[in-house]
């Protein structure tokens, strides 16, 4: 009896070892971006595309911090995605990835990021969304840029980083093709398109008057997807109507409102809400659970 209880342990072992190693082998989801032009057309509104993915600071899975490299990769293994990240300044003026303005919730560290040196920063260690630490450590901007070169697209958010340092380093890397910008208003937006008239905006876009706004500034529709809100609501159908007509695809952000329910069945559900509410794009904690309902979205439609 031993030896049938040895025998099904080392069997069970090597099918979990199998497992890890088949996931860890497993291919890196793709999105079909070269050049500017296809970042357009990648994002130009259709009712005849799928809904796309957005990993809110790159997903929040055990073990896999936010705003890291690896949770970026750890992503891509299970869906196509882009990423909403966010850089931030050190003391050296070197653009790191962190969200908050300080370090204690993501880090080993204590204060506030612009406090540290770049050198200073290495020597920390990253946590995941329970708090437990993990071997992985702060990116920097630049890392991030070259990581998702052939891979995805990044989606610089709005932190404490002079527009004309993200700009230079857009334009020092090359990047345009697959790094686009978070901006508030179209004032910002402006700034960025005067810079570069190739440049790719996630703008917030949530009435009506903004769009009058965007529209005043001279940003043309095709560089742009619309933010309009965390949550499904009436008004929500307006938006969807003005700005498809201009073939801007629309944007709902769960992290805030949905990603925060209490089970597994009641996010998937809400998560399908949103796009059979309209939304083309869908932000998320938790892109890979998104994955999921989306799948059986689809599975239910065939």
């Amino acid at each position: 009896m031993t030896k049938q209880i040895l025998l099904v342990s080392s069997i069970l072992l090597l099918l979990a070892a199998g497992f890890t190693q088949k996931l860890e082998d497993q291919p890196l989801y793709r999105l079909p971006i070269k050049t500017v032009q296809d970042l357009h057309d990648f994002f130009r509104w259709s009712d005849q595309k799928k809904p796309i993915i957005s990993g809110h600071r790159g997903g929040m899975v055990k073990g896999f911090p936010e705003n890291s490299i690896a949770t970026f990769e750890n992503t891509l293994k299970h869906t196509p995605a882009f990423y909403e990240i966010d850089p931030r300044l050190t003391k050296d003026s070197v653009i790191v990835l962190m969200h908050d303005e300080t370090l204690d919730r993501t880090t080993t560290g204590h204060g506030k990021v612009h406090d540290f040196t770049w050198a200073e920063l290495q020597k920390l260690f990253l946590k995941d969304a329970e708090g437990n630490v993990t071997d992985h450590r702060i990116p920097t901007l630049a890392e991030a840029i070259e990581w998702a070169r052939g891979k995805t697209v990044l989606n610089l958010d709005k932190k404490d980083v002079p527009f004309p340092m993200i700009a230079a380093i857009i334009r020092k890397h090359k990047a345009d093709a697959f790094v686009m910008l978070t901006v508030h208003t179209a004032e910002q937006a402006r700034y960025y398109y005067d810079d570069n008239n190739e440049r790719m905006f996630s703008a917030f876009v949530k009435t009506p008057q903004a769009m009058a706004e965007y529209e005043k500034a001279g940003i043309p529709w095709s560089h742009m997807i619309a933010y309009i809100g965390p949550d499904i609501k009436p008004e929500n159908g307006e938006m969807y109507k003005l700005l498809h007509a201009k073939g801007v695809m629309c944007m709902i952000s769960s992290a805030p409102t949905y990603d925060k329910l209490a089970t597994k069945s009641e996010r998937l559900a809400a998560y399908q809400a949103i796009v059979k509410d309209g939304a083309s794009i869908l932000e998320s904690d938790l892109p890979i659970e998104v994955a999921e309902a989306l799948r059986l979205l689809e599975a239910d439609k065939k």
